[in-house]
């Protein structure tokens, strides 16, 4: 075995960013994920993008950015020949993932209940905005939807802000570990005993789990988390847990004893907030006043005074400026591969190592259809067959021109 899950086949139903995250990250360490699309227009994020600037033409920089290292199938999965088609690739699979609204796989015929009879080992992942079941089962779900009703739009920005989204897709992100998380659990689970299951994740869940620390200690202590009026870090950290402005741009400081921040500063006046209930209760007042000082000297020339002090502190790099910091270069963190239609396109990497059996990308995103006639003749499927396929639009396939 060269990598982790060599060996392991993924059908992949999922569209947009949490199934088709969870999915590219089974890829990435080895698993066959055959994404299985919509004939002819295939994922909807193909159809997506920013600033309405496309890759290649007509390629979409979000489709791109979560499909790497599969291989796209597009299938008119309503259709009896359809259906034989992803039976035949069910008896074969290992992992489903699917994040349809709940219900919609098993109207079609491919419930998990329906597939376990097909492939009694299969393990079956349902990635949903709000759940299965419950008051919010017909509302459509979505990461800003989920970042508002879990309270996450309410941990950034400043008190008179009013909500701040998160600026990433993080719940999608979040609840894409968690599904993976899931599924490597009962790969494990099914390599001791041969029995697969069904996994049900949620972005409203995940929404709420990774505020773990915020939610434990107000359910707990019955005390409210207020934003602060000033770039402190976060509604239940003291000062001087924050961002400042410097001469040329800006720095986060984190946690560090205060007495050595005001020695960094050289402003002795500091020492009066030397108090752990002050530091918080005044952190507003304390960070105006921490920040004159800090805009009167470039961000270099504080990262050298303060790391010379031991002080947990960084530089904000705008996005524009990450590819080229010495630690992401070092970390080889953006690399180039190659694209079927595209040519040269820069990805984040792999973001962690393994001695053994280390992930790779081999594939960029598939074009919609692009492997179809590949996988139908590893069902068996002959060349006859599989034009016959392609002229009755069972399947599309989308080839570079």
């Amino acid at each position: 075995m060269k990598q982790a899950l060599e060996g392991i086949k993924v059908l992949d139903f999922s569209q947009l960013l949490q199934g088709p995250y969870a999915t590219q990250m089974l890829g990435d360490v080895g698993a066959d994920v055959i994404k299985v699309e919509r004939i002819k227009t295939g994922d909807i994020y193909r159809d997506m993008t920013f600033f309405n600037k496309w890759i290649a033409g007509d390629e979409s920089p979000c489709f791109m950015a979560w499909n790497r290292n599969k291989r796209s199938i597009a299938v008119d999965m309503k259709s009896e020949q359809g259906k034989d088609i992803i039976y035949k690739l069910v008896q074969q699979a290992d992992i489903i993932v699917e994040n349809f609204r709940p219900g919609v796989m098993k109207r079609l015929g491919y419930g998990y209940e329906d597939l376990k009879q097909i492939n009694p080992s299969i393990i079956y992942c349902s990635a949903s905005g709000w759940g299965d079941e419950g008051p919010y089962l017909k509302r459509p779900g979505q990461d800003l939807l989920a970042q508002s009703i879990s309270g996450a739009v309410m941990t950034s920005g400043k008190e008179n802000d009013g909500p701040v989204a998160i600026g990433t897709a993080l719940c999608d992100q979040v609840n894409a570990l968690n599904s993976v998380y899931a599924i490597l659990a009962a790969l494990f689970y099914r390599e001791r005993t041969g029995i697969g299951q069904e996994i049900k994740t949620n972005l409203l869940s995940s929404a709420i789990a990774f505020q773990m620390q915020d939610y434990f200690t107000i359910q707990n202590l019955g005390v409210p988390f207020e934003r602060p009026n000033s770039n402190i870090g976060h509604p239940g950290n003291a000062a001087p847990f924050g961002m400042y402005g410097t001469k040329d741009g800006f720095i986060s400081i984190a946690m560090c004893p205060w007495s050595k921040l005001v020695k960094a500063l050289e402003d002795d006046t500091l020492n009066k907030y030397d108090d752990a209930q002050i530091l918080y209760d005044k952190r507003d007042e304390i960070h105006g006043e921490v920040e004159k000082i800090i805009k009167t000297k470039t961000t270099q020339e504080w990262l050298d005074i303060m790391l010379s002090f031991d002080i947990w502190v960084a530089k904000v790099n705008k996005q524009s400026e990450v590819e080229f910091d010495p630690q992401v270069k070092f970390n080889n963190t953006f690399v180039e591969i190659r694209h079927p239609k595209a040519g040269k396109v820069k990805v984040t990497n792999i973001p962690f190592t393994m001695s053994e059996t280390p992930g790779e990308i081999t594939r960029a995103s598939p074009l919609i259809g692009e492997h179809g006639e590949e996988i139908l003749s590893e069902l068996g499927y002959t060349e006859e067959e599989i034009a016959d396929l392609i002229n009755v639009e069972v399947i599309s396939v989308e080839k570079v021109k």
